[in-house]
């Protein structure tokens, strides 16, 4: 259910990473493509490649291997494709660009007073030298990736660790994303989201979602927030 009041009282931003911090598609799904060459499938199109990103490496690894947002490739298979797209990620990993607004929103959010996290499905060994190696790291005072914790989103768990690291209510606690399972947890947690329109969600419109705003990019998340 929708956060009404305007503007919201938060005390702490959390954001995601891929298709919200950092436009990483065309390099996952450049991996996924040398994977496949790499195994004598047919190339996917980054289009289709991107509409699976959003619940980790893994999943995103059986639907380049099977076209299929539901199917799963026989376990022997994958575990021959893994390790061959992981090394061909990691290789293309710091090519990733943050999206236009990033910075300025995260220096603004910054400024006003606000502690920030990073809330990502994806691994902690692309996380965090990821973050570092594009200049992010510095902007977050808790970094939770997909495998920190016993569940990641849609499950709330994540965002309500966020909410007792800073202290604070986790309705006073705003999650910036762009896909259902940013929408999923926050709901699930009871805490405001945001989405961006520009992300990854499996190729659907984020204002179909249930959420509290859709911004154009980050600077725009502050001029409907009170700092509390």
């Amino acid at each position: 259910m929708p956060f009404t009041q305007r503007p919201l009282p938060i005390s702490a931003i959390v954001i995601d990473l891929d298709g919200t911090l950092l436009h990483t598609a065309p390099e996952l799904s450049e991996a996924a493509n040398r994977m496949l060459r790499d195994m004598n499938y047919a190339p996917v199109s980054q289009a289709l490649l991107s509409s699976y990103i959003g619940n980790g490496i893994g999943w995103l690894v059986k639907r380049a291997l099977t076209g299929d947002m539901h199917a799963t490739p026989d376990a022997a298979l994958y575990d021959h494709a893994l390790p061959i797209f992981e090394k061909h990620y990691t290789e293309l990993l710091l090519e990733s660009k943050p999206f236009a607004g990033v910075i300025e929103g995260l220096d603004a959010m910054k400024l006003t007073g606000y502690p920030l996290g990073c809330v990502t499905n994806k691994l902690e060994r692309y996380t965090l030298p990821l973050l570092k190696g594009l200049g992010l790291s510095k902007y977050f005072h808790i970094v939770l990736s997909g495998d920190t914790l016993p569940e990641k989103k849609p499950h709330p768990l994540p965002l309500l660790h966020a909410a007792k690291f800073f202290g604070v209510p986790i309705e006073k606690m705003l999650l910036i994303g762009d896909s259902l399972n940013d929408t999923l947890a926050a709901r699930a947690a009871g805490c405001p989201v945001f989405c961006v329109p520009y992300g990854y969600n499996h190729g659907e419109p984020v204002e179909t979602l249930d959420l509290d705003a859709v911004i154009a990019d980050l600077p725009a998340a502050l001029p409907l927030l009170k700092r509390m």
